[in-house]
């Protein structure tokens, strides 16, 4: 049975990340221009739109990988200039884990870092395991693992660190369909019970519903920018063949199609 939607409530006065005229241009060229946008606490962002209209080059710039040419990029009201341990990066692929470590300690390694205790670490690894599913791998390594169970892993490994806000960028993009379907839900469980503040970055529409409560459209590039934001009141977990599922996949749908035919005719 579909979870009720709470009331809506007003955000918190301070955004948990603040993007402000924010600008990317490389010498001449500019791929971003002008963005505003606020992710407010708690919730889940999707950023939607072609490929190639600038939306993994945000995170980036979320994650303080990189800086932007022109405006602003806080966090809690504090410009980000870096790397911060409070930003935590899923990425596309699970090259990142590392192969020569079993399932726990690749959880472990961020606590471990932090200079946390073995015996203070064992909770927070057992904790992990169970929320994504993979108590039973424990004691694998992953080149034994499936894409998906790989995934799995990562985001376990990210969350194992107590970070304020996930940063996805396209986490589930490189799996076959019945395994993206699989994981998309699986994330929808796991932020149900976390609630931390997530942004995701994805091209995919039906990913963007079932999970956002909120979706940041993009314009086609060059000068890419916000074109829209969409509120999804939807109840939790997402039902795909309600009507009111229906009408705003397809309003959105339409709304990417014309960047989607601007950005075609921007080819040679």
């Amino acid at each position: 049975m579909a979870e009720t939607v709470p009331p809506p409530i007003s955000p918190p006065a301070i955004a948990a990340l603040s993007l402000r005229g924010v600008r990317v241009a490389f010498g001449e060229f500019v791929a971003v221009d002008d963005v505003d946008l606020e992710i407010h606490p708690h919730e889940f962002l999707c950023l939607l739109g072609p490929s190639g209209c600038g939306k993994s080059t945000l995170l980036a710039l979320m994650a303080g990988f990189a800086a932007p040419s022109a405006g602003t990029i806080e966090m809690g009201g504090e410009p980000i200039t870096g790397p911060r341990p409070e930003l935590g990066v899923v990425f596309q692929s699970s090259d990142a884990l590392f192969d020569w470590l079993t399932v726990a300690d690749n959880i472990a390694f961020g606590p471990r870092m932090r200079g946390m205790s073995k015996v203070d670490r064992a909770p927070v690894v057992a904790e992990h395991l169970r929320l994504v599913g993979l108590s039973g791998a424990a004691d694998k390594r992953p080149p034994q693992l499936s894409g998906g169970m790989r995934q799995r892993v990562q985001i376990a490994r990210v969350l194992a660190n107590s970070p304020d806000i996930v940063l996805m960028d396209e986490p589930f993009g490189a799996l076959d369909a019945q395994t993206r379907t699989v994981m998309q839900r699986e994330l929808d469980r796991i932020w149900r019970e976390r609630k931390n503040t997530v942004v995701f970055v994805t091209h995919d529409i039906d990913e963007a519903l079932i999970l956002s409560d909120r979706i940041a459209v993009m314009s086609a590039g060059p000068k890419a920018g916000i074109k829209s934001v969409y509120d999804v009141t939807l109840p939790r977990p997402r039902d795909e063949d309600s009507s009111s599922y229906v009408d705003l996949r397809h309003q959105i749908r339409e709304d990417i199609a014309v960047e989607v035919e601007k950005s075609l005719g921007e080819q040679p």
